[in-house]
């Protein structure tokens, strides 16, 4: 999937297995990431988060996706 200048969500991970799917999203404008998860032909979305229930930000580093 090639990412476009006005890409909301890159996906910046993404295991598989026979018939599972894990991927983690980082929406572009605030940094927030979400983890999906499909097994099957059902599948969920929620917002990731640190011990205090904060939303996990994506951290810039030298191997990662570019987003603005």
């Amino acid at each position: 999937m090639a990412k476009k200048e006005n890409d909301r969500f890159i996906k910046v991970l993404e295991e598989s297995g026979i018939i599972t799917s894990s991927e983690v999203w980082v929406d572009t404008q605030t940094g927030v990431q979400y983890l999906y998860h499909a097994c099957g032909s059902s599948g969920g979305l929620t917002v990731l988060v640190d011990a205090e229930g904060k939303p996990l930000l994506h951290r810039r580093t030298p191997d990662a996706p570019e987003y603005k």
